[in-house]
């Protein structure tokens, strides 16, 4: 079977093994698995989705999320809702209810609803990490991957100011090959000219294959965003037929809240598997009875 075939298969099926097997023993050889123990089967099979079940890329895009939250812990240890929900309340992010009919996932973040004088830059790229990490969990969009709209109406200088190459770089890290996700598409909207400088700092740090997904639409997206999205799916006010942006926005701040201590528990483990908490937990309890 190839990878697409693979993709299609339950977690649990015996097809899906020997990948899982091949993984965990390339993983434990390559990393320092000594403090953490092992890893989860669903954990693992995130990232052979991501890459249709090539060990050598998966691999690789493994040791790459481990090592990005080992060198970041000033953002991937901080998966908080509460600490940004003035930011989620003001409507700056939104994962639209229904996916495009790839079966994407569709994500909108809207920049002008971020005020640089109260949230840093930092605090900003934390919401992104907290809905990546959510939406991985999820078997379709482990399959079909994510599509993402940035709206840019309002940015500005103090905007600007806050992105330095560092920041750039973590920001492209996980966009490209440090996240168990398929980027299927970035769309930029409202774009203004003093944008692309920012751009064309995060552009080099990107794949080639991410770079030939990216589309500027400018300020005419009401129309050229139909070419990619099915007006059912999108709000409105990007040109659709769906919800109205402000109560998806709302919709999927209480999402983020609601899920306060699985993100916790993410932020808190060495590798972000969760399933290995339960684990380690019921050994635990067996140990002291």
């Amino acid at each position: 079977m190839n990878g697409s075939q693979l993709n299609e298969l339950p977690d649990d099926s015996e097809q899906l093994r020997p990948y899982v097997v091949s993984l965990r023993r390339a993983a434990e050889e390559a990393d320092d698995r000594s403090s953490v123990g092992s890893f989860s089967d669903c954990f693992l099979i995130r990232f052979l989705r991501a890459r249709d079940f090539d060990l050598q890329l998966s691999l690789k895009l493994l040791l790459n999320y481990l090592q990005w939250r080992r060198v970041s812990p000033e953002i991937s240890t901080c998966l908080c809702p509460l600490s940004v929900s003035g930011l989620l309340k003001a409507s700056y992010h939104a994962v639209l209810p229904h996916r495009d009919p790839a079966g994407s996932r569709v994500l909108i973040y809207r920049i002008g609803q971020w005020n640089p004088k109260d949230w840093s830059a930092f605090q900003v790229f934390r919401v992104s990490l907290m809905t990546s990490e959510l939406i991985s969990r999820e078997t379709e969009t482990q399959r079909r991957g994510v599509k993402v709209i940035f709206d840019l109406k309002g940015w500005s200088l103090g905007h600007a100011l806050q992105i330095n190459p560092s920041l750039a770089r973590k920001i492209s890290s996980v966009l490209s090959d440090s996240f168990p996700l398929k980027v299927r598409g970035i769309h930029l909207v409202n774009e203004p000219m003093f944008f692309r400088p920012v751009f064309a700092m995060i552009r080099p740090f990107l794949a080639d294959k991410i770079k030939q997904r990216v589309h500027m639409h400018g300020t005419d997206f009401h129309h050229t965003l139909s070419d990619f999205f099915s007006p059912d799916v999108l709000p409105p006010e990007y040109g659709g037929r769906g919800l109205e942006i402000e109560e998806v926005c709302q919709a999927w701040t209480e999402e983020l809240l609601q899920s306060e201590n699985l993100l916790k528990q993410i932020a808190s483990h060495p590798t972000g598997d969760t399933s290995l908490i339960s684990e380690e937990s019921e050994t635990k309890k067996h140990t002291n009875i």
